[in-house]
Order: C-alpha cells, then sequence, then structure tokens
C-alpha cells in the first residue's frame, strides 16, 4: 500500500492505493474460466435439421437443434456466456452461491455450470415449473427455491442474493450483453456457417421465440453486423407483453399472469430484449404452440418444448406468406430444447383440457398448410 499526490490546479489530493489481488482467489478465478471454456471446446455443434416441405414451393425449412446441448436446451449456450461474464467482472467467488430467476431451463444450464466450478446454485421458479426440469437442477446440484407468482422472481432472487453474499445473475437484464453478438461461434455465427453450402444460404427469415430476448437480440445484431438482408420475427405466446410492447413502443408494458409456454413470454419488458433489433412480431395463440410441437413429432420424430411449437407455428405462416407472394428462399427456426421435459404437459390431453385448450382448429390448419402451402 502506498500513498501517491496528484496535481489539481495547485491543490494537491491524497490517493491511497491499494492492490486487492488475491493469490488464492486469482488462481481459482483462471481455473473456473478454463473449465467454463473447455466445456465449450468438448461441445460440437448443433445439428440444423431440415422440415420435409414439397420441392415445388422452392422454400427450405430449417430447425436448429440446441436440444443438442450438454443441458438439453438452447440455454446452455446463455448459461455459458452468463458464468463467463459473471466469473471474469468479478462477481462469482468461491464458496459463494449463484442466484438465478428462471422458469427452468436457463437454471439446469446454470446449475450445471455452477457444479463445473464448484459453487453452490438456487433457482428461483414459479411453482408451475415442470417436475423434470426441476429434478435436472438437482440432478445437477441446484436446490430449487419456488414462488407463487412469477412476478416476485426478481424481488427474490436480489434478496436471496443479499442474505447469502452470492451473486445473482440476473439473465433478463445481462443476456444481451454477456453474448459476443458480433461472432466467436454464437448462434447466429452457427447457422450462417451450416447454412453455407444450402441452395438458399442467407435466409429470409430467422425465427427466434423470446424469454430474456438475447437470442433474437443476439441474432439480429449479428445480421446487421454482416449486412445480410435477413428479417427477424419474433413470437410471443399469451400472457406475455413482448408483443403489446413491441407494437405500442412501450418499455413499461406488462401482463398480469406468467406464460403457460415455459422458456419464453414475460410479465415485463425485459432489459435484454431489444426490441429495434427485430423487424416482426405474432402473437401465437397456447393452443397453437402445442398443436405445432405435436406436428413437429409427427414429421420428424423429434419431441420438442412449446417454445419450439410457438417458433414453428410462427414460421409456417412465414413460409405460407412466401409461397402466396411465389418466393423463393429459406426459413430458420430453433428447437429450444427437448419435449421429454413436457410430457406431462404439452403431450398431455388432459392438462390441455384442465388449461382449456382446444388444438384441434390449429392441427388442422397446419395440415391444411403442409398439404398445399395456403394458410387457411
Amino acid at each position: 500500500m502506498g500513498t501517491e499526490m496528484h496535481g489539481d490546479g495547485g491543490r494537491a489530493a491524497a490517493t491511497i492505493d491499494i492492490d486487492r489481488s488475491d493469490t488464492a482467489y486469482r488462481a481459482w478465478l483462471k481455473e473456473a474460466v478454463r473449465k467454463v471454456q473447455a466445456d465449450a471446446n468438448r461441445s460440437a455443434d448443433t445439428h440444423l435439421l431440415r422440415f420435409p416441405l414439397p420441392e415445388a414451393w422452392g422454400i427450405d425449412l430449417y430447425l436448429k437443434d440446441e436440444s443438442t446441448h450438454p443441458t438439453g436446451s438452447l440455454k446452455h449456450r446463455l448459461a455459458r456466456s452468463l458464468f463467463l461474464y459473471g466469473l471474469c467482472n468479478g462477481w462469482i467467488r468461491p464458496g459463494k452461491p449463484v442466484i438465478e430467476a428462471s422458469s427452468g431451463s436457463t437454471a439446469v444450464s446454470e446449475a450445471y455450470f455452477a457444479k463445473l466450478i464448484g459453487v453452490p446454485f438456487i433457482a428461483v421458479m414459479p411453482r408451475t415449473t415442470s417436475p423434470e426440469k426441476c429434478r435436472l437442477i438437482e440432478f445437477h446440484g441446484g436446490r430449487c427455491h419456488f414462488v407463487d407468482d412469477s412476478r416476485k422472481m426478481y424481488e427474490e432472487s436480489a434478496t436471496l442474493a443479499a442474505e447469502t453474499g452470492g451473486h445473482y445473475m440476473d439473465q433478463f437484464t445481462y443476456a444481451e450483453r454477456a453474448t459476443d453478438w458480433r461472432g466467436n461461434n454464437n448462434i447466429a455465427e452457427s447457422i450462417y456457417q451450416q447454412m453455407r453450402l444450402e441452395r438458399y444460404p442467407e435466409p429470409a427469415w430467422i425465427v427466434a421465440t423470446a424469454g430474456t430476448g438475447g437470442t433474437s437480440a443476439t441474432i439480429a445484431r449479428y445480421v446487421h453486423y454482416m449486412q445480410f438482408d435477413t428479417r427477424i420475427c419474433v413470437p410471443d405466446p399469451e400472457n406475455s407483453c413482448f408483443f403489446d410492447g413491441w407494437t405500442n413502443h412501450n418499455p413499461l408494458a406488462t401482463s398480469d399472469c406468467g406464460s403457460r409456454i415455459e422458456g419464453i413470454g414475460r410479465p415485463r419488458m425485459e432489459p435484454s430484449f431489444v426490441p429495434g433489433a427485430i423487424d416482426r412480431m405474432m402473437k401465437v395463440p397456447d393452443a397453437a404452440s402445442v398443436a405445432a410441437v405435436r406436428a413437429l413429432e409427427t414429421a420428424i420424430g423429434r419431441k420438442a418444448g412449446g417454445s419450439t411449437g410457438t417458433g414453428l407455428w410462427s414460421a409456417f405462416k412465414l413460409v405460407a406468406e412466401m409461397v402466396e407472394q411465389g418466393s423463393t428462399g429459406s426459413v430458420v427456426t430453433l428447437i429450444c430444447d427437448p419435449g421429454d421435459r413436457y410430457l406431462d404437459k404439452y403431450y398431455s390431453d388432459s392438462w390441455l383440457a384442465g388449461q382449456g385448450l382446444d388444438i384441434a382448429p390449429y392441427a388442422s390448419t397446419i395440415d391444411s398448410f403442409l398439404a398445399d402451402g395456403n394458410w387457411p
């Protein structure tokens, strides 16, 4: 420790120089960052699957299958970025818990990374979160802390962080800034690399649903940065304020209750949702999301979560518009997480009946569209 004197207009001001570096902490930090980066190095890229459409339409539909990440969802990318961001900012400390407000998939992925670097993890979640997600959080060593009102997750997470001396990760604020949107193997760069040899390598549309909004922000920024002509569509489920906030240019828009489509839709306009970066939004009924995700299983033999259905429904509509206009090109959407997490929800007829959701009209719309390309 030393004292330095600095001149200031003839006045002298003393400043105290304190070296807060701690050898043990810096060693822990280097090892934690190495472990998180090594996880990325071990992971292959996720697959880009084709959804079968008639060749005569001249339109190709793809699904970026993010369910193949080690923790089974799109949120694995986000969790890795958030941990690196928190570690390099000095926010995540040895022995102190990481706390997150999450509807499930982000918490599963963050529990994985917390265990990887040896810190406790607490997920603050709605009580309605699927049991399978809760099991996976606990499998990775995390603890579930439930709230009855999803709008209370933020406050409860901050309170737990203050009480434990831990770090509230706050994905809804930091998702858009923790990811390097210019490239560095983010999801957008990966999509374009995988599309390189397709007949329409530059997609006409990329469809990305929004929970934090970080994925749509990353893809949209990358598109603008690389000067592509691709447009970005963000579908929004029922009981979410994003569509209203975007349509009415209202950053204070809210919704009175939580989304039934886990992982997407929010009761407030989240800081990581960047309305100005995206080109279009669609409001998608929850029953349509379920109908679409069941149609996906019929078409390619893969179960996926409800948020995938929300995106796929919108992708179908965009393809139908292109057919009507006589346009050719490609559309890309995402498989966000696997359907085995939701067997008691989106694949359960009794759950649908209990929620008052009738998917039959939407399933009929999809069947009609897939038959002739027209949207009823």
